[in-house]
């Protein structure tokens, strides 16, 4: 009676050996070929993390800025490549197709939705933090840098050399070069000189076959795609070449806070018909959170509308008097400083030395520590009530560290063609919806309260904002908008998020990905797929 049960236990035991093998085998096998693949053998072994390595978890960690993708449930990565040498990037391409392993390709670490450092199959991450130079050239107004270089890095090395130079990229020091151009960069500049992809002259790539590249060999399409079109989808950024952009040595900032009950509903109302028409020289956001009122136990709307000017404060003045009187902007709410100093000030750090821009690990104060994000344009103003039905969702419970970022187009923006790079969100745009909605990393268990706030947010102001389509920015990625199956999708079926990133831009994507890259090998769930 036991015999037959010993053909099924031989049959069970031999398939969870091979289940177990499957496992492991790629794995193994990506690691030999690595070896045999490698100039240097003892080199590559240096630059390699699995999860045996006692530093694979701090590696993986080092530039990991939302814990939402820091849980025990997160899929990790089964080998961290962390290159010094090009060579080893190539041999990384070439054993990840060889063996089966999808790549994902991390350089600062901020994707909003974790998707240069997991994925729901077995995959390796070539970070590329040891790819940091950053090479000011003053007299030719350009400098070269590296796409693991951050961009407080950057900032930091162009100001310590000149003062009156700058690039147009974002705010926030900890962000990779490499991704953020990738997806098209908004910024402080943003009015005044375009995005971070307008103002980039060459670069060094590396495709699917290995070759390294730069602009005249790769030809204008791919260069086209690489400065807007997304990370991950083409090959991968070793370097850019940025044209650095005239700045005053001093600029002024300034800061005006109203609550709800001081007509700061009405203020914002009337903001969205001045900021857009502005000088190209201004650049004046608001930023809208829930904050206790003083009734005890009551919440209130804190709107706090935040200017950049390259210019003085007595040019500035008369200029808001005449343009916006209502705001009340006074001498006391403004200080000159330098460029640099005002991004120190916007990243929340006001008196901290700039050296800490060199420090690609230090947490941005004013990040949560978790978060969901979302964006969105918007074309026509929003009426009072419209915006006292958004803003009162900010004194929920699960809005205690959410914060509305409103961010003024016109200026150059109007000026510069749709189709100049892969960013579309030109013309016509008044401003651009950023909704962020943070948590404590302890507070992770209860995810999907703060993720359920942000959609509610989000779909309430489907009546409100750009239609057909409704437009999102690729660098504020929102997997909500619909996904691939990890790159096996159909162009039809990738459309749907993809003509909100691109819009008409977007078959074109398609064209340069088929053509570069015409196996599909860099992929990830919202890469641009085959047409």
């Amino acid at each position: 009676m036991k015999s037959p049960q010993f053909p099924l236990l031989t049959t069970l035991v031999l398939a969870a050996f091979f289940s177990f093998s499957w496992a492991i085998l790629p794995h193994e096998n990506f690691l030999q070929c690595l070896s045999l693949h490698s100039n240097d053998s003892s080199s590559i072994s240096k630059v390699i993390f699995t999860r045996k390595n006692s530093s694979y978890d701090s590696v993986l960690d080092s530039t990991l800025w939302n814990l939402r993708f820091n849980t025990t449930n997160t899929p990790k990565p089964l080998v961290i490549v962390k290159p010094t040498q090009i060579s080893q990037i190539q041999a990384t391409i070439h054993c990840s197709r060889k063996h089966g392993l999808q790549t994902r390709t991390r350089s600062g670490g901020h994707d909003y939705e974790g998707l240069s450092f997991t994925a729901k199959v077995p995959f390796v991450i070539i970070d590329l933090s040891n790819f940091r130079t950053v090479d000011v050239d003053v007299e030719n107004r350009v400098a070269w840098v590296q796409a693991g270089a951050t961009l407080g890095e950057i900032y930091y090395r162009i100001a310590e050399k000149n003062n009156s130079l700058a690039f147009p990229s974002a705010v926030f020091h900890t962000i990779g070069i490499g991704g953020h151009i990738s997806g098209g960069g908004i910024g402080l500049l943003l009015r005044k000189y375009g995005t971070a992809g307008d103002n980039v002259v060459d670069a060094q790539f590396i495709d699917v076959n290995g070759r390294v590249i730069d602009r005249k060999s790769m030809g204008e399409d791919l260069f086209w795609a690489i400065r807007g079109g997304g990370g991950g989808s083409f090959g991968i950024v070793l370097a850019w070449k940025l044209s650095l952009v005239s700045i005053p040595a001093n600029v002024t900032v300034c800061s005006v806070t109203r609550v709800r009950e001081q007509n700061g509903t009405e203020l914002v109302h009337q903001w969205q018909y001045i900021a857009h028409n502005l000088p190209d020289e201004v650049y004046s956001t608001v930023l809208v959170s829930g904050v206790n009122s003083t009734q005890p136990g009551t919440k209130t709307v804190l709107a706090i509308f935040n200017s950049l000017f390259l210019g003085t404060i007595d040019e500035f003045l008369p200029l808001m008097e005449q343009r916006f009187p209502e705001l009340g902007l006074t001498r006391q709410n403004c200080t000159e400083m330098s460029y640099i100093r005002a991004i120190m000030v916007n990243n929340g750090m006001p008196n901290q030395p700039l050296e800490i821009l060199l420090n690609g690990t230090s947490r941005v104060p004013i990040v949560s520590p978790s978060y969901k994000a979302k964006s969105d344009y918007v074309k026509e103003p929003i009426s009072i009530s419209g915006l006292n039905g958004l803003f009162s969702r900010l004194t929920d419970d699960a809005a205690a560290m959410a914060t509305l970022i409103l961010i003024p187009y016109g200026g150059i923006m109007d000026r510069i063609p749709e189709n100049a790079t892969p960013f579309p969100h030109r013309a016509g745009n008044l401003y651009k919806i950023f909704y962020d909605v943070g948590w404590l990393e302890t507070d992770n268990i209860n995810t999907q309260k703060y993720l359920d706030w942000a959609r509610n947010a989000y779909s309430y102001m489907t009546p409100f904002v750009s239609k057909s389509p409704r437009e999102a920015y690729i660098n504020f990625r929102d997997l909500d908008i619909g996904t691939n199956n990890i790159g096996h999708t159909s162009y039809a079926k990738a459309s749907i998020w993809g003509n909100k990133y691109f819009k008409d831009n977007f078959r074109k994507l398609a064209q340069v990905k088929t053509m570069v890259d015409p196996q599909n090998f860099f992929k990830h769930e919202q890469s641009i797929p085959l047409l």
